[in-house]
């Protein structure tokens, strides 16, 4: 079984990529890719938005997917990003061009110019919203096979073959909107619906729902189950407060099988813990990489229980 190295969120940080892969004693072969002799790298996706050098990340992955010597998964990001350049059939695009979702964009907007983005752009269309390698499974947000068998009924595959198909996946209500919002997203618990108040992220936007820690199989109670980052405020700034221990039932997107996931995401920071950033059977590769965090791959070699010291860090 071919040994696999699973790569978090990049965000445009080419230096601390190429640092990465040569610290994973990946090099530069005589096309000028990057290769490791026994060893392939798989990209959870969200290569671009916020980071210093995206073109650069792009030229670096993209080099690799063609020769071989990586495979990648759609992120969010790149979904968005397709989105918002594609027009909707009523007007507008299929992600609309607000103020917010704009900025959000920016960093890409600006550093990749005009024809070339389009060409990324196509390429992020074809890329798979997940792979199963048998021994190992990568996604970007979440592992969820409900979800898969519907955008295979819709797809045909695991990937878009063309924009129109993003119609659907980007109007509210509609299965395949539904089922990529959970794969490249991760399933949310609504906290107002629950009596709890709304948060304001990172970003300073106002939200009502959570992220759901479909990783954790034993979560039963709104606290556990709720993903709550330290960055996350009340509407007069203060810290956000403790959820409840108020049980709310099993939850229908754990995790329970016994191949190993990787994922991305979810802006983990600091030194990856045991129970929190992984588990027997799950693993995030997300450290903020472009948010004074790190940049993070696991080495994968076969083993069937998560182990922390496979992983390697830069930043």
């Amino acid at each position: 079984m071919p040994g696999y190295d699973v790569i978090g969120d990049v965000h445009g940080c080419a230096a601390e990529l190429k640092e990465l892969l040569e610290r994973l004693d990946y090099r530069v072969d005589a096309p000028g890719v990057y290769a490791h002799p026994t060893r392939q790298a798989i990209f959870v996706g969200d290569l671009v938005d916020r980071g210093p050098a995206q073109l650069e990340v792009l030229r670096t992955v993209n080099g690799m997917v063609d020769a071989g010597s990586a495979q990648v998964v759609m992120g969010n990001h790149e979904f968005n990003a397709v989105a918002y350049d594609t027009p909707a059939p009523g007007g507008d695009y299929l992600r609309p061009r607000t103020e917010k979702n704009t900025n959000q964009h920016r960093a890409f907007l600006d550093q990749v110019p005009g024809h070339t983005r389009t060409e990324y752009l196509d390429w992020f269309v074809t890329l798979p919203l997940w792979l199963d390698l048998g021994g190992l499974r990568v996604v970007h947000a979440c592992w969820h096979e409900p979800s898969m068998r519907v955008v295979e009924q819709v797809l045909g595959s695991n990937r878009f073959t063309s924009r129109e198909q993003f119609v659907a996946a980007t109007t509210e209500g509609d299965p395949l909107y539904e089922a990529v919002e959970v794969l490249l997203k991760g399933p949310e618990i609504d906290l107002v619906a629950l009596g709890q108040p709304r948060y304001f992220d990172k970003d300073g936007n106002g939200r009502r729902r959570a992220r759901v820690a479909w990783w954790d199989d034993g979560a039963t109670t709104l606290r556990r189950l709720a993903v709550m980052g330290e960055t996350f405020t009340t509407v007069d700034h203060q810290p956000y407060p403790a959820l409840p221990e108020d049980e709310v039932g099993e939850q229908p997107y754990a995790y329970r099988d016994d191949v190993p996931v990787f994922y991305g995401h979810y802006w983990r920071q600091g030194h990856p813990q045991r129970g929190v950033d992984f588990t027997e059977r799950t693993a995030c590769v997300d450290f903020s990489a472009v948010k004074g965090g790190t940049l993070v791959a696991y080495r994968w070699s076969g083993e069937r229980e998560i182990r922390e010291e496979n992983y390697v860090n830069v930043g």
